[in-house]
């Protein structure tokens, strides 16, 4: 039964794992640096998302999509998808971050938590679609 599971949610499940921890490394940036040093909540989430992002790089291409580039042209060709697509999803972050803490008032660590939910799954989408899918 449970390998079952694990055959048919294999590519979920390491994402899901990595996706929790790369959004500890981003809500846990931002808070330290919004909450801790006061930072302005803006320039907080550009530090905590861009590290987050690193983050998610390294776990994605080595144990979630196990992404084994030949050549430094395909390394540099996905890594360079991966950030531009990375990118997109970062201007819906701070879309989100500036609605809801700017013009609704809400309180940016909350915001920044629902924001991550968004975020996640297009970035999965992205992910597991365009730049880690399998070529021939």
């Amino acid at each position: 039964m449970i390998k079952e599971l694990w055959n048919k949610y294999k590519d979920a499940i390491p994402y899901v794992f990595f996706g929790v921890l790369t959004t500890l490394v981003n809500i846990g940036t931002f808070g330290v640096l919004w909450h801790t040093f006061h930072w302005n909540y803006q320039i907080a989430n550009v530090v905590a998302y861009w590290l987050s992002v690193l983050f998610a790089y390294v776990t994605n291409k080595l144990w979630v999509f196990n992404s084994h580039t030949t050549t430094w042209k395909a390394f540099w060709k996905e890594m360079l998808s991966f950030f531009l697509f990375r990118a997109a999803s970062w201007v819906m972050d701070q879309g989100i971050m500036t609605i809801g803490v700017s013009f609704l008032h809400g309180n940016a660590l909350i915001v920044k938590v629902l924001d991550n939910v968004v975020v996640i799954v297009l970035n999965y989408v992205f992910s597991k679609f365009i730049i880690f899918r399998k070529r021939d």
